[in-house]
């Protein structure tokens, strides 16, 4: 059978949750608290721009202290988003906007965008683009937080990605996995499968194939630079220590100044 090619986080949406299975969504949201708490002075209307199905929004409705929307461009990712909200206690609103359609206007405190989401933009020009469609999202003097994988983190963990397997439901998949240094593009490639659980046979096969763009610290800088958000910090990891060029994940946190 061959498979038929799908859209990124189409057919990969069901099986997302079992793909980061191993993610500290907790500790990761409250990094972002530790953040948002630090930068600004009262950050209450918070939204997280590729949210994917919605963990570490769930994570920081915990805290009780936010007025939480989600954004996705998938709309499949979304609809697994509602349906852990609907599970939940929390009160989440969540829509299928990319980083670049986003129609807010002045609306949020802080914005956030985690794991790699920003890697996915592959030159300067959809960089500063969607950089400036958040600002327009942003009250005056709000925060836009966001992480990014460097050349270093893919060399790290190409061989740990490759090979991979999992599955949910009556839903599984393969992955494969690798990095060309000289473009800095990282491909993941996934073949995923539908079973009929009584035979055990695969109805239906798909390929679904994300490209990122891993970016080094001073290529991120330089695009910032030409972008009307003043840099309030970059730091390494999951820490509030200064990122430099050895820094495999590196989260920025921007402020918007102007008046919007």
């Amino acid at each position: 059978m061959v498979p038929n090619s799908t859209k990124e986080y189409s057919k990969l949406a069901k099986l997302y949750d079992t793909l980061m299975g191993d993610v500290d969504y907790e500790s990761w949201a409250d990094y972002i608290d530790e953040i948002m708490q630090t930068h600004h002075k009262d950050p209450i209307d918070v939204m997280e721009a590729a949210c994917g199905t919605g963990s570490v929004l769930l994570s920081l409705a915990e805290l009780e202290c936010y007025r939480l929307t989600g954004t996705d461009k998938s709309a499949e990712m979304i609809e697994v988003a509602k349906q852990k909200v609907e599970e939940s206690e929390y009160q989440i609103k969540l829509e299928p906007f990319s980083f670049r359609d986003l129609p807010y206007r002045n609306a949020f405190d802080c914005v956030y965008s985690v794991f790699d989401s920003v890697n996915y933009l592959h030159s300067e020009e959809e960089l500063i683009t969607s950089l400036e469609t958040i600002r327009k999202t942003l009250k005056p003097n709000g925060l836009f937080i966001f992480d990014f994988s460097t050349p270093k983190n893919s060399l790290q963990s190409v061989d740990h990605l490759n090979e991979a397997e999992g599955e949910s439901g009556t839903l599984r998949y393969f992955r494969k996995s690798w990095f060309t240094p000289a473009d800095k593009i990282h491909v993941n490639e996934f073949e995923i499968e539908e079973l009929d659980l009584s035979t055990k046979k695969v109805i239906s096969s798909w390929t679904e194939t994300h490209r990122q763009r891993a970016y080094t610290l001073s290529e991120m800088l330089s695009i910032l630079d030409q972008t009307s958000y003043h840099l309030v910090a970059k730091y390494d990891g999951f820490d509030l220590i200064e990122a430099d060029e050895n820094s495999a994940r590196v989260t920025i946190v921007l402020r918007c100044q102007k008046t919007q």
